[in-house]
Parts: structure tokens; sequence; C-alpha cells
């Protein structure tokens, strides 16, 4: 059975999945039921577009280069360690929205954690934020046997004026990986601002 993480929360792969080498990401929402009004308006006019990306970290949790995010410009790292399996532009439905394979075997030394977040595309001239966004998760599957490990569910109106969700966090435990539950929002107008608060 998939443990449902809480905020805060850390678990050890190798305790929860023995042997797990590929790794899927899954993250899914939808788009939340409002009363009308002009912010119902403007998310029916121009459907939510979030964003799923990898920050890749050394050991001081600095970015080395730009190739280390994972994201919708750039859909595979150069190790072949992870892979973007595309964007898709509106959410909502079954399953998961956006996914990325990661395989921890073949991750480089230099990368000691890896940050999953989402943010919402154009944002500000939007006028959209996670108030939203309804039913969000992230899940973290056995790529190899499909079988779910661990899930990740976040509320919406808990990050209200947020437009970009820090979710999980991978972080070296040896030669393990340790999930730790991450939960954080931030207000910030693109992906550039997140991506600048890790450059050394």
């Amino acid at each position: 059975m998939a443990i449902n993480l809480q905020q805060g929360q850390r678990i050890v792969l190798e305790q929860a999945a023995p042997n797990l080498q590929h790794l899927l990401l899954g993250l899914g929402w939808d788009i939340a039921q409002r009363p009308g009004g002009i912010r119902s308006i403007f998310v029916e006019q121009h459907d939510l577009d979030l964003d799923a990306t990898v920050i890749c970290l050394d050991q001081q949790q600095r970015l080395c280069q730009d190739q280390d995010v994972i994201y919708f410009g750039n859909l595979q790292h150069e190790s072949g360690a992870m892979t973007h399996l595309g964007d898709h532009l509106t959410g909502g439905g079954q399953g998961d929205n956006e996914q990325i394979v990661v395989d921890l075997a073949q991750m480089p030394d230099r990368i000691h954690t890896l940050i999953l977040l989402v943010n919402i595309y154009r944002c500000q001239e939007r006028h959209q934020d996670f108030g939203d966004i309804s039913n969000a998760f992230v899940r973290l599957v056995n790529h190899t046997t499909q079988q779910e490990v661990a899930r990740y569910n976040l509320l919406g109106q808990q990050y209200k004026s947020m437009t970009a969700l820090k979710m999980v966090a991978l972080q070296r435990l040896g030669q393990s990986w340790e999930v730790l539950a991450l939960g954080e929002g931030l207000a910030v107008p693109g992906l550039k601002e997140i991506i600048d608060l890790y450059r050394g």
C-alpha cells in the first residue's frame, strides 16, 4: 500500500521500495470550481497551465549548470538519468497531468538533491494562483512494476496567492535516496525566479 505523505515527512526509498531504480514522478491537479466573478472568468478564458520541473542541486544545495533544470524546455538530462515526458497544457481529468522518469542508478554523483516543483505559466498576466487549483498531488511510482510507493496530496486553498509549489525533494542518503514532502508555496512571476534562488 502506498504511503500517504504529510508535510515535512521523510521516507527512505530503499525501505519503502527495495531495489527501486526507475522512479516515476507523477503530478496531477484539477481546476477548482469557483463562483462567478472576475477570477473565474480569467480561469475560464485561459486554462491553467502548470509546468512540472526538477531542479538538480549539488551537496551545497546550489545549481551548477542550466542543464540541471529539467522542464518543458529541456526534457532530458544530459546524463540520461531524467526524462520529462512532456507538457500537459490544461490539467484536469483523470490520472497524472505531467510525468518525469528518474533513473536513480544513473544519477551523476555530483547531484545530491532533486527539487520537484510546479509553477503556473504566465500567472501574472492571467491573474492565476494556486487558489484556482484543487486536488493537487504528486505520486512516486516504481516505473518498472507500476506500483505506487508514496503519494502527497496538497490542498489548493492553503496555497492561495502562491504561484509555484515546491512539492517534494529527493536527497541522497548513503547508497539510497530519501524523500521529503515539502509543500512550500512561492509567490513568483515564473520559473526563472525560482531557478535564481539556487544559483551559486
